[in-house]
C-alpha cells in the first residue's frame, strides 16, 4: 500500500476547515493516495471538533485512513506532509491591521517553532490565515530548517475571483481563461495582472476592449472581493477560500499546463522582478508537480502593472516591520 500522506489542517472547528476537510479523503486531491488528517484546533473549540470528526467518520470516504484531533501543535504537525494553516484570529471591530498582525504574529511563532520541530522531512505548508503573506513570513522566520521554498501564502482565492470576473466580462467561463498572475499581498492592494491574461488562448485585451475597466472596476472588484461577499452573507468567503487552498495544493502536486501558470505567495528571495527579497510576495509560477515551483520570468510590465506592484510590495515592507519583533 501507498504510504499515507499526512495532512495538518488548523482551525479544525471552522468555517474554512469546515469546507476543506471533507475535500481531502475522497480522491479530489491526492487521487488514491491514502490520507490521515491531523486537526488542530484551541483547547476551547475541542467539543466542536469533536462534531466535525464525528461527520468525517460519517462520510465513509475511501481514501480518509485516518482521523486524529489535538489541541496540541506539536502533536498536530508530527511527521505531516502538508500543513494547512487555517486557523488564526479574524478582525475585531475597531481593530487595526497592525493590531491583527501582532495578534496572529503570536500564533504563527509557536506553530512556525512546531513545523520546525515535528513535521515530516518533506513538509510544505500553505497559509490560509490572514493577513496570509506576513502571517506565513513570522512563522517561516521560526522554522529554521524547513527550506524557504516550502512556504506558500494563499492568493489563488484572488486568481479564481479574477478568472471569474474576466470570464464573465467576456461572456465565456473561467476555464477558458489561463496566465492570470496576482502579484504582492492577499490585501486591497493586491495586483491581478490582465497583461498577460489570455482567454481561450488569445490576449485578454484582445477580447476585452474596455481599458477603463480593466483598470478600473476590474482589479477594484477583486480587491474588494471579500468585503462584498461579508456584506452580502454576513460572513466571509470561507467556502470559497477552502476551495483556493485546495486548488493551491494540487497546482503543487500536478505539473503546470504548459504555456500556463498559477500565483502563490512565496518567499522572494532571487526574483526576476526587482521586488524585496525578504517578503512573502505573490508571483506568477509554474511546477514541474513534484511539490516545487519556479519564476515566470519574462513577463514585460507596463509602468501601470510596475506602480500596482511597487503598492503592494509596500504594504508588505510595512507589514513586516510592524512584526519585526517576531522574526527572530
Amino acid at each position: 500500500m501507498t504510504s499515507p500522506i499526512r495532512v495538518a489542517v488548523t482551525g479544525g472547528a471552522g468555517q474554512i476547515a469546515y469546507n476543506l476537510l471533507f475535500r481531502l479523503g475522497n480522491g479530489e486531491v491526492f487521487g488514491d493516495t491514502p490520507v490521515i488528517l491531523q486537526i488542530l484546533e484551541i483547547p476551547q473549540a475541542m467539543k466542536a471538533l469533536e462534531g466535525v470528526v464525528m461527520e468525517l467518520q460519517d462520510c465513509a470516504q475511501p481514501f480518509l485512513y485516518g482521523i486524529e484531533a489535538y489541541d496540541d501543535a506539536n502533536k498536530a504537525f508530527k511527521d505531516a506532509n502538508w500543513v494547512l494553516l487555517v486557523g488564526a484570529k479574524p478582525r475585531g471591530p475597531g481593530m487595526e491591521r497592525a493590531d491583527l498582525l501582532a495578534e496572529n504574529g503570536k500564533i504563527f511563532v509557536g506553530q512556525g517553532k512546531a513545523i520546525n520541530d515535528n513535521a515530516a522531512d518533506d513538509v510544505r505548508i500553505v497559509m490560509v490565515g490572514n493577513p496570509a503573506n506576513t502571517n506565513s513570513l513570522v512563522a517561516k522566520a521560526n522554522a529554521p530548517d524547513v527550506p524557504a521554498d516550502r512556504w506558500f501564502a494563499m492568493t489563488r482565492l484572488d486568481e479564481n475571483r479574477a478568472k471569474s470576473q474576466l470570464a464573465a466580462k467576456a461572456g465565456t467561463v473561467p476555464a477558458k481563461v489561463s496566465n492570470l498572475g496576482i502579484w504582492g499581498n492577499h490585501s486591497p492592494t493586491m495586483f491581478p495582472s490582465f497583461e498577460h491574461a489570455k482567454i481561450d488562448g488569445s490576449d485578454a485585451t484582445g477580447k476585452i476592449t474596455d481599458e477603463a475597466w480593466l483598470k478600473g472596476d476590474f482589479i477594484k472588484t477583486v480587491q474588494q472581493r471579500g468585503k462584498a461577499i461579508i456584506e452580502a452573507r454576513g460572513k466571509s468567503s470561507a467556502a470559497s477560500a477552502a476551495n483556493a487552498c485546495l486548488d493551491t495544493v494540487r497546482s503543487l502536486i500536478n505539473p503546470t499546463p504548459a504555456g500556463d501558470w498559477f500565483s502563490a505567495g512565496i518567499y522572494s528571495a532571487g526574483n526576476p522582478y526587482g521586488v524585496d527579497e525578504n517578503l512573502m510576495f505573490s508571483f506568477p509560477l509554474t511546477s514541474k508537480g513534484d511539490g516545487t515551483w519556479d519564476y515566470v520570468t519574462g513577463l514585460e510590465l507596463s509602468d501601470f502593472a510596475k506602480e500596482k506592484v511597487k503598492v503592494t510590495e509596500e504594504e508588505l515592507q510595512s507589514e513586516r516591520e510592524a512584526v519585526k519583533h517576531l522574526l527572530g
